[in-house]
């Protein structure tokens, strides 16, 4: 492919983007506006090679040079994934915060499919280090991302960079310096990777009117992705090919048919990628699958209706009390409680036992939840064993999720809290404070109360000055 024609085509899908983007809804938009600055010199390019010793993939040079550089976004960064490219020469030391040229120039140790093992070993002198110095540290940042340029801040500690040497020189990598796992965008040059993105914001209806600008990435029309799919049998590209699918708006009814009947014959992620693409475009076609794929993975049918079609939560109400006993880890519990809470009824009983799970994670999100009923006064007792909790997450969160509530049963067990923690930790003091000045009361006075707190005593009721 000529990469002249490829830096054609881009111009005009950057054209074509700003103008079905114009509400600037994509992320990023709204920052960068599809806005690219004026085009650099060879010579430029050439001057920041040399002050870093090393040589810029082919393609991203050719933007620089043939498209433009910087703009109006966040950090001055031109239109692309995102909150856009970077300035050329800027922003070098985002991933390696000390001798940035030092490390640039050194062998990227990164490649696709690395495993978790590999990525363990490389950042454990971080991350089994608590007392890690300052100079130790950014040490070791320097050999975890060596060889890498970063060329897009993603928000918070996520960056897309540049591999500049070795077998996959030229590939984006995803990365964050809060050190999760990297993984490698599916393009095998820079030019390929932004092209993808500005496929993915135009329609469907724009492709098939200019099918001449749509048919080198996997972001092309889905009629494209399809034949890469079939074509192909490397499970990697097949998913890159699904996940290419998934971010369409609009699927039409023959392409749900090829995917559905290719979803009856597939397996493990390929099968769950195909399950997503049905939930999210056709969840009445998706919901007999969905209740099939419940029995060997709970967890992804309860995301899948939660992201996709949240207003059906209800049809699930039954396999959820059926499998609620069996939930033992805390992902599938708070999407499960993600689901009761669109249910719009008093599900208490299923969360009740919850409350005394014995993982903490499980406790928090059992009593977070309860704290969401209007009914959440009929369980005060379960509260109460939050209160009494020896995790000061557990008390945390109950006592915000008794927000409302005015029980005199509680008074007892705010004065032990008061008792229990004479000082200000992890927020309980000031919670229990927003609960106590329904009573007239702090954590200070509670103490020298001389009121007796009954377990069973309630507030009188108005009628009870009648008898």
């Amino acid at each position: 492919m000529d990469k002249l024609d490829q830096i054609e085509r881009i111009k005009s899908k950057l054209v074509i983007a700003k103008d079905v983007d114009k509400d600037l809804k994509v992320f990023g938009a709204e920052s960068h506006q599809y806005i690219i600055g004026d085009k650099i010199s060879e010579t430029d390019i050439e001057a920041l090679e040399k002050e870093y010793n090393i040589v810029l993939p082919e393609d991203y040079k050719m933007f620089l040079m043939h498209i433009g550089n910087g703009g109006v976004s966040y950090e001055n960064a031109a239109a692309g994934p995102a909150y856009g490219i970077y300035p050329f020469g800027e922003n070098v030391d985002e991933l390696i915060y000390e001798n940035a040229n030092q490390y640039l120039k050194a062998d990227c140790k990164l490649y696709p499919k690395m495993s978790g093992e590999f990525w363990s070993d490389l950042t454990k002198n971080i991350e089994d280090n608590d007392t890690i110095s300052d100079e130790d540290y950014d040490r070791e940042l320097g050999e975890i991302f060596s060889g890498l340029l970063p060329i897009v801040g993603q928000g918070c500690t996520y960056h897309n960079a540049l591999v500049l040497n070795g077998n996959f020189k030229g590939r984006v990598v995803n990365v964050d310096t809060d050190l999760q796992k990297p993984y490698f965008a599916f393009e095998s040059s820079f030019l390929d990777w932004y092209e993808r993105w500005l496929d993915e914001i135009i329609s469907e209806e724009v492709m098939n009117k200019q099918p001449d600008l749509f048919q080198y990435t996997l972001g092309g029309s889905v009629h494209y992705i399809l034949e890469v799919f079939f074509s192909t049998d490397n499970d990697e590209t097949k998913l890159e090919c699904l996940q290419g699918i998934l971010k369409k708006q609009s699927l039409a009814v023959e392409t749900l048919n090829i995917l559905e009947e290719q979803y009856k014959l597939s397996s493990g992620e390929e099968k769950k990628t195909l399950l997503q693409i049905l939930t999210k475009f056709d969840y009445d076609r998706a919901k007999p699958h969905l209740i099939d794929f419940a029995a060997e993975d709970l967890l992804t049918v309860f995301q899948f209706v939660y992201w996709y079609a949240k207003d059906k939560s209800k049809d699930w109400l039954d396999i959820v009390k059926s499998n609620a006993a069996a939930i033992e880890d805390e992902e599938t519990f708070e999407f499960c409680t993600y689901l009761l809470g669109e249910m719009n009824f008093d599900y208490g009983a299923i969360i009740v036992p919850f409350a005394a799970h014995k993982s903490e994670e499980i406790r928090v999100s059992a009593y977070y939840s309860l704290g969401q009923l209007e009914t959440k006064s009929n369980y005060v007792e379960v509260f109460i064993d939050g209160l009494c909790s020896d995790s000061n997450r557990v008390i945390h969160t109950t006592l915000q999720a008794l927000e409302g509530v005015k029980d005199q049963r509680l008074l007892k067990y705010y004065k032990i809290i008061a008792e229990k923690f004479p000082v200000e930790k992890d927020y309980i003091l000031a919670n229990l404070n927003h609960r106590l000045k329904a009573y007239g009361l702090t954590n200070k006075t509670i103490l020298k109360s001389s009121t007796d707190f009954e377990a069973n005593k309630q507030e009188r009721k108005w009628y009870q000055f009648w008898k």
